[in-house]
């Protein structure tokens, strides 16, 4: 089964979250476990469902992955570099975001959240290239993973 069954976040080390942070965080994982594609192409791999423990280690986003018995399946490093601009465009963009929720009209709430999912549909495509080649992934997959790499982001 190409999929995640339990997804973890390491925030060990990293400043609390505030309300918002801890519920995308909430959200995301959820989403991530009712509904995800992950599979590791190398040969030899173990096949899934796969339990995740996402963290940042030595500035590196960090992919630790066991099987459902606990067996490792692999672990990989990813740069953080890549992520740091959009990952900078998103929150800002997801404070613009809450601020108008608070006191604009529909229509323009409407126009910054559409900037927001495209601000974050490109951190999805930025993780999906990073991945290629050490896990393949869907797009809601990649999102919602962008979504946990925000959290890391704003504790690191």
């Amino acid at each position: 089964m190409s999929k995640l069954c339990e997804v973890t976040i390491d925030d060990s080390g990293l400043p609390t979250p505030t309300a918002e942070i801890e519920q995308e965080r909430k959200v995301a994982i959820f989403d991530l476990i009712e509904d995800n594609l992950f599979d590791l192409p190398q040969d030899g791999a173990p096949d899934g469902p796969y339990k995740l423990d996402l963290s940042i280690r030595e500035r590196r986003l960090v992919f630790d992955l066991h099987t459902e018995g606990g067996d490792k399946a692999a672990e990989f490093h990813l740069s953080l570099g890549p992520f740091r601009q959009v990952v900078k465009d998103y929150f800002q963009i997801c404070e613009s975001y809450f601020d108008a929720v608070k006191k604009l009209p529909p229509s323009q709430i409407e126009t910054i959240d559409m900037a927001r999912r495209g601000i974050h549909n490109e951190g999805a495509r930025v993780l999906e290239d990073r991945l290629e080649g050490k896990a393949r992934v869907d797009t809601d997959t990649a999102r919602r993973l962008f979504t946990l790499i925000c959290v890391l982001h704003f504790g690191g």
